[in-house]
Order: structure tokens, then C-alpha cells, then sequence
């Protein structure tokens, strides 16, 4: 694997790298997010500026072809600092961003209307300082609106030439076929993408979502191939309590509940398997993501330039059958050890009034 290997992106016919830079960890200074996904946790501090500037040039410079942002990101800072970034490169970057969450106290300013996609897209574009979105996803379902709306809106945007092309992040298996029949039926362009978490331990794609996506064309952005830093070497039986940064994210690093005592012991398990190969377990991570004939692209998220630098290593990792095999022995294929792994808790799993009487 190499990052000059471009991969096509689904049925688009557009050609990106193996590796999309994520930037949900850079901004301008300290974040404060009223809410929604990706936003930053309380007390969260983005990558600076100028750091985050060095690292999107380094990234380009490797070959990385694809950036992926959102608006939520450190309230528009992530957005801004990636368009600084881009300056006299735009056309030779393949820009990927969101629209759903909160952007300010004002809970109208979120979700997945028409009234909001046409109001976030102009801030997105502004922040972006371009002239158009390559791909404009909904970062996540909104179940208070009709998909045919959002849809259209989005038909509509790209008819503007705002955007390229729009897709999903992190949609139900059932929500993924319904964009695609509303959009047919309806003579309206279809979603070409879906963004998914997907590592070797989180695997509850493999299930239906990626074959979905290989059955309609969908590209695949695969996001988290280090769980969220389970697979950062941290999480191994003898390390004790996970690192303090993890605490903003309440719930997800709690390693007392049954299942998330089983992550821990398939973390231990796949830290040893990738030192029993003399593998960093960063490349046997990156490696596993990137085998999956679905995905398109693996978004990786450094703090730093040594982060990158790792990761970029990592996309030269090829594993073998007997390797991948043995990934399987210690995580089964579509094993997800935690509900909320999977990126959302759909509604009716979540909250008990919606299947109690």
C-alpha cells in the first residue's frame, strides 16, 4: 500500500488517497461546543493554528489528496483553519465536511433541514474560503426530519454547484437504503458516500452497512482505526487507568462495565498480536482499515506531526491472510463490544419512553 496508490471513491469515479486527514482535533484556541457530534468536550483544546497548518501541509506533501472537516469542529475553527491551509492548493484537495450540529446557542441552528443545510453551507463555504464542498455529508441522521427533504436539499445545492457531491455519516443500514430509493424514485441525485466508524474493534459494519455501501457504490470514509485510542498501545491489562485526556468523553473509556472489560481484554489481545509481529500496533490498526474492500479512504486524526508521521507509516502496512485471521480469532467480524462504538444510539434503543408503554 502507498499513499500515491489513489483509490476510486465509490461510484463517483473520483480518485482520492488511501489516507483523508481528519481534523476534528484542530482549531484556533480553546473550543466550546453547545452541542452535537464531533463537537469538542468541555475543556477540550484544539491543535493550535499554526501547528494545525504545518500538519495539513505536511499531510499534502505525503500525498494525503483528502481533508475531512465539519462545521461542529471547534465551532467553525477546524473549518477555518483547513481553508487558511488550503490557500493556493484548493484545487488539488479533495474537501470533505459535515452540517448537523449545534454552531451556536440557538438550537435552530442544527439538524437536517432544508431551512439549515442552506444556511449552513454558506458558513461552511465562507470559513472554507472556497467556491464549492467536493462532498457535503450529514454528520448525522435527524430523525425530526423527512430524508427526502434533506435529500432534496442537497440535490439542489449541488444543481447550485455548492457542492459536488453529498453523502452520510454514520446513517442506519435501513436509513442508507431509504436515501437511495427516495432519491431514485424521485429523479434526484443519490447520496455517493457514508462515513463509518470501523476498527478492529469496532466492527459492527462489516455486518450490513459496508456490504450496503458496496452493493449501491457508496465510498466509504472509515473513520477511528484506533477506536478512539483503545488501539493506542494505552489500553493493555497492565497499564492501569486509561489516559486523562480520554475522561472528556464520558462513558466511552469507563473499562468497569462487562463490555467494556471484554474491549479491554481484545485491546491487551491485539497489542500482543501486533508484538508478536514486530508490528507497531498503530500499523497493524491502520493496516486492518485500510484491508476492507468497501472502504475507500481511512480517516486519521493526528495532534501533531509525530501523530502523522505514524500514521503515514502505518498506510504502508500490508497483512496477510494469516494475519487477518488471526484478527478475527481475537475480534469476530462484526463484533461491536459497545453500543455507542458504532458512532449513535438510534433513538428507539436509547430512550426508554420510545418502547415502553
Amino acid at each position: 500500500m502507498s499513499l500515491n496508490q489513489l483509490r476510486v471513491f465509490g461510484r463517483s469515479g473520483t480518485l482520492i488517497s488511501p489516507l483523508t486527514l481528519g481534523t476534528m482535533n484542530f482549531g484556533e484556541g480553546a473550543a466550546a461546543a453547545p452541542g452535537g457530534p464531533g463537537g469538542a468536550a468541555q475543556g477540550y483544546a484544539p491543535t493550535g493554528a499554526d501547528e494545525s497548518i504545518r500538519i495539513i501541509h505536511a499531510a499534502l506533501d505525503a500525498g494525503i489528496s483528502a481533508v475531512d472537516t465539519a462545521d461542529v469542529y471547534s465551532q467553525g475553527q477546524s473549518e477555518q483553519v483547513v481553508g487558511r491551509a488550503l490557500r493556493g492548493r484548493r484545487d488539488d484537495v479533495f474537501i470533505a465536511t459535515k452540517f448537523h450540529g449545534q454552531m451556536s446557542a440557538n438550537p435552530a441552528h442544527s439538524g437536517n433541514s432544508r431551512r439549515w443545510i442552506m444556511q449552513a453551507v454558506e458558513g461552511s463555504l465562507r470559513r472554507l474560503q472556497t467556491d464549492r464542498i467536493d462532498l457535503y455529508q450529514a454528520h448525522r441522521p435527524d430523525y425530526n426530519t423527512d430524508v427526502l427533504e434533506t435529500i432534496t436539499a442537497l440535490n439542489d445545492l449541488i444543481r447550485q454547484g455548492k457542492i459536488l457531491y453529498y453523502g452520510t455519516s454514520v446513517f442506519t443500514p435501513a436509513q442508507l437504503v431509504e436515501a437511495q430509493w427516495l432519491a431514485t424514485t424521485n429523479h434526484l441525485i443519490p447520496p455517493v458516500a457514508n462515513q463509518v466508524p470501523y476498527s478492529m474493534l469496532v466492527r459492527g459494519t462489516e455486518r450490513d452497512v459496508l456490504p450496503i455501501a458496496q452493493q449501491y457504490g457508496l465510498g466509504v470514509l472509515a473513520y477511528g482505526p484506533l477506536a478512539g485510542g483503545w488501539l493506542s498501545g494505552s489500553f493493555v491489562l497492565d497499564a492501569g487507568k486509561p489516559p486523562t485526556r480520554v475522561h472528556s468523553l464520558p462513558g466511552r473509556y469507563d473499562i468497569s462495565g462487562p463490555a467494556s472489560e471484554r474491549k479491554l481484554l481484545a485491546a491487551d489481545s491485539l497489542a500482543r498480536l501486533a508484538d508478536k509481529l514486530e508490528l507497531p500496533l498503530v500499523d497493524l490498526a491502520v493496516g486492518f482499515a485500510l484491508n476492507h474492500p468497501a472502504v475507500s479512504s481511512v480517516i486519521v486524526g493526528p495532534r501533531s506531526e509525530d501523530h502523522l508521521r505514524a500514521y503515514l507509516k502505518a498506510a504502508d502496512t500490508v497483512l496477510d491472510e494469516a494475519v487477518l485471521d488471526a484478527i478475527d480469532e481475537l475480534v469476530p467480524p462484526g463484533t461491536n463490544f459497545v453500543e455507542r462504538d458504532a458512532g449513535a444510539v438510534v433513538p428507539s434503543l436509547e430512550y426508554a419512553e420510545l418502547r415502553r408503554r
